[in-house]
């Protein structure tokens, strides 16, 4: 069960990644926390991590609907 959370909570990053990726962001921060294992039952989170003001406008942009590419 808890390979499989933490599978589920890799699986979930990783498209995060690559939907961010297709945008022209990327969070290198972006990550399974470890310590949120340790719960019983285990429930991982995954840590977005600190980006740049830029990043952040980009982000932003992005889930409000635009691209991210041409807003400054």
């Amino acid at each position: 069960m808890t390979s499989d959370k933490i599978a589920e909570a890799e699986a979930a990053r990783d498209a995060l990644a690559d939907a961010l990726e297709r945008s022209g962001i990327v969070l290198p921060s972006l990550s399974v926390d470890p310590l949120s294992y340790s719960g019983q039952p285990p429930r991982p989170l995954i840590e977005l991590g600190r980006c740049n003001p830029q990043t952040a406008r980009r982000l932003a942009a992005v889930i409000g609907g635009g691209n991210g590419r041409t807003r400054p």
